[in-house]
Formats: structure tokens, C-alpha cells, sequence
């Protein structure tokens, strides 16, 4: 058995089969010049390096960013709006529970009002991003952010706005991007069935294997996260769903499935799911 370590040194000596990957963001866009940004994870501004279409179109600091939706309230989720602080506009979505949160943290005031706009998301309740795209926001099981936890028991899985997905559909095609979830439902399972492409949350593999890697003492449920692996897994939960591609993302650095050779990748890959890595495109 490879331990997290042994992997880790691998990706650092820049061994081709365990590439390292920067957080659990994407980007979408209808007509290749206005993108919208869900979720805007601590490393941010690498993964805008990376990504040619969203550097400057014009003038010194310019982006073509037009809007953030988050999905949580969560540090990966929320930390790499600091770096969008240059004064330029967009549009930021989020629920009145995440916007509670940024509310609460005066270092999000670095977002200017006149320069972002804050809209308040409801549930259920389309949003147009632009004139070709719209974001729809839904309830996923899931629990407050880690620095929000009372103590260090289990905390309660909440089906409301704290934790959600977001369902964006150019009026023909409906792409799933659900980066966390406790718990498989059977309202979730009808929403993803159809779907042309869903990204989904990969943070483990099995829901001990942070314990059994010496790596915390929480399993994937304590931390709010369902595991791929296992007869409630996502991979079992949505093997009989019509899905054009599926795509697994929010992946720790614990999870074999990181590897390429590793048995846990070829297991995914039989299932027809995608390993998300950096850089990768998808058009509809």
C-alpha cells in the first residue's frame, strides 16, 4: 500500500503519474469572452496563470471574469475572492447564508461596494449570468465550514442553503457542479439523472483513509464529505444514473485515486468517471 507520503514525493519529483492539481474551481462561459467563476479557492490566482482565456483582455488588470457564485462558506470556497480585490467589477452570487458569512469577516470589505455587487441567491430560482447562461442554486447535504464547528463532535448534516450545488444550463445543456456533499438523496439523485456533465465531490476515496494514512482523526462523514468508494459511495449511488460525462473533483491529497497506475484510478475509470487535473476543458 502507497502511503500519502510516498505520493506526495512523487508529485514533487515531478513524476508524471501524480500530477498535482490546485483546488476545486471552475469556470464557464457561453460565448468564450464573459466567464463566471464558481467557487474561488485559496489557489485562485495560479489557476489563473494557467488559464489563457481569463487574463486580461484590456488595459494593465482587466479580466474577463463577470461573476463568482459560491457554493459554501467553506476556506477553499471563499479565500481566492481576496484575490480578486483589484478594483475591477463582477457580479458575486451566493446564498444568504454564505453572503452571512463574508459579512461577518471584514477582510471581505477589500470587495468594494460599487465595484462588486452582492445578489443574494434564493434556492430553486434561476439567475442569469448573461444573456446566453443561467445558474440555478439547490440544496446538498452537507454542515457549516470546519472554523464555524461546535467542538469536535459530529456535526449535524444540514439540508439548506449552507451547502449547495449549482445546476448552469445554456437552455439545452445542464452541467452539475456539486464540489461537497455528505449524503447521497434521492431528491439529489433526480436532479444529477439526465445531467450533460457533473462535477463531483472526490475528497476520499474510502471514509477512514485520513485515519488510517495518520493524517487526522475524522472520517470523510465528520467532515462533511461522502466517499467514492463502498456500497454509499458516489460511485456506486450514481452507477445506474444517464449522465453524459462525470467528472470527480475536490479531490484530497489522501485519495489514491490521484494516481494514474494507481488500482483506485482504474476502478473510477471502469466506472466511467474522469480524474479532474488542471487545465481540462469540456464544451457542450
Amino acid at each position: 500500500m502507497e502511503l500519502p507520503f510516498a505520493r506526495l514525493r512523487r508529485a514533487r519529483a515531478g513524476d508524471t503519474a501524480a500530477r498535482p492539481r490546485t483546488q476545486a474551481s471552475i469556470v464557464v462561459s457561453g460565448d468564450g469572452q464573459r466567464w463566471h467563476l464558481f467557487n474561488a479557492s485559496p489557489d485562485l490566482r495560479r489557476q489563473l496563470e494557467l488559464t489563457s482565456a481569463l487574463h486580461p483582455t484590456h488595459g494593465r488588470r482587466s479580466t474577463p471574469i463577470a461573476s463568482v457564485v459560491l457554493t459554501g462558506g467553506d476556506v477553499d470556497v471563499i479565500a481566492g475572492l481576496l484575490t480578486l480585490r483589484e478594483r475591477e467589477p463582477f457580479a458575486l452570487h451566493a446564498t444568504t447564508a454564505v453572503h452571512a458569512i463574508l459579512t461577518a469577516n471584514p477582510i471581505f470589505d477589500v470587495l468594494a461596494d460599487g465595484i462588486v455587487d452582492r445578489h443574494t441567491v434564493m434556492l430553486g430560482q434561476p439567475i442569469a449570468l448573461d444573456d446566453t447562461l443561467t445558474a440555478t442554486l439547490f440544496a446538498v447535504p452537507g454542515k457549516v465550514p470546519l472554523y464555524m464547528e461546535d467542538g469536535d463532535r459530529m456535526q449535524p448534516i444540514l439540508v439548506d442553503d449552507t451547502t449547495v450545488g449549482a445546476e448552469i444550463s445554456d437552455g439545452t445543456h445542464r452541467v452539475l457542479f456539486i464540489p461537497g456533499c455528505a449524503a447521497m438523496t434521492d431528491d439529489l439523485r433526480a436532479r444529477i439523472d439526465g445531467a450533460d456533465l457533473l462535477f463531483f465531490d472526490a475528497t476520499l476515496w474510502d471514509d477512514d483513509e485520513m485515519i488510517h494514512a495518520g493524517l487526522g482523526a475524522k472520517t470523510g462523514r465528520r467532515m462533511g464529505h461522502m466517499s467514492m468508494a463502498g456500497a454509499g459511495g458516489s460511485i456506486a449511488s450514481l452507477a445506474d444514473l444517464t449522465i453524459g460525462r462525470r467528472i470527480a473533483l475536490h479531490i484530497n491529497n489522501s485519495n489514491p485515486v490521484l494516481l494514474d497506475d494507481s488500482p483506485e484510478r482504474t476502478e473510477a475509470e471502469a466506472a466511467k468517471w474522469i480524474i479532474a487535473e488542471d487545465g481540462l476543458r469540456f464544451t457542450l
